[in-house]
């Protein structure tokens, strides 16, 4: 948008000569609404402090849990075993002012990185996470490596469909489509791929686990005694 005439005010009209909004974002709308509506200025702030507070706690979350995959799985549970708290809670700042940096940076450069990365962000988490966490409680002969070829077959599906359309990594010009349509496969788009890539998962984790042995007896069990729990627990739930 942009205020043509300089008349301090943006003007949404059907003359695409005095039209100043070209797109209508429904995040901006939502909070503009109280505005439009005269609303008192109390309100306004509410509604604009209630999605600051939103988008802060999202961001808030994410890092948090970004610094402690790093600083107490990655470090003390894997390269150095023997660290001390105070050197973990320090490796976990640095992490986390690095992560803000990163994606400050890629938020802005190049833009709509950061909505096409939500975006891809749930559909990997459909076509790997969710089949892999079905097929664990549901299936207790599903092994590791079935459900990491699985997973690593259905974020590798959505990943080529997400950037043969918006190019890879969402950089402008990288697109390889081709000679094919968009949303080339039965009309699906980029952003709901991720319910194909979950089919995907199922069935390569399904061909390879008939391929292979079945889990350890003694996941199986583990399985099974968190579907009908037996000795302690189960005296627990029937008391």
């Amino acid at each position: 948008m942009g205020d043509k005439n300089n008349d301090g005010k943006i003007q949404y009209t059907a003359n695409a000569e005095t039209n100043e909004m070209v797109k209508v974002d429904r995040d901006i709308m939502v909070l503009a609404n109280p505005a439009i509506a005269n609303l008192p200025n109390w309100v306004i702030a509410l509604v604009a402090a209630g999605g600051i507070a939103a988008a802060l706690s999202t961001a808030a979350g994410l890092l948090l849990a970004i610094s402690s995959s790093v600083s107490h799985d990655l470090m003390k549970g894997v390269l150095t075993p023997d660290i001390s708290e105070k050197n973990e809670l320090f490796a976990g700042r640095v992490v986390m002012t690095i992560s803000i940096i990163v994606a400050g940076y890629l938020g802005l450069n190049p833009p709509g990185f950061a909505a096409g990365t939500v975006a891809l962000a749930f559909g990997l988490a459909a076509s790997s996470i969710f089949p892999a966490l079905m097929m664990g409680i549901f299936s207790k002969k599903m092994s590791g490596p079935a459900a990491v070829w699985g997973m690593c077959s259905g974020i590798g599906v959505t990943m080529l469909y997400v950037f043969q359309h918006k190019g890879i990594m969402f950089i402008s010009g990288t697109e390889f489509l081709g000679g094919l349509e968009p949303n080339w496969f039965f009309g699906i788009s980029p952003n709901a791929f991720g319910a194909v890539g979950a089919l995907v998962n199922f069935t390569v984790a399904f061909i390879i686990l008939k391929a292979t042995s079945e889990a350890p007896q003694h996941i199986q069990d583990m399985v099974e005694n968190f579907r009908t729990p037996h000795g302690k627990v189960a005296a627990a739930h029937d008391h």
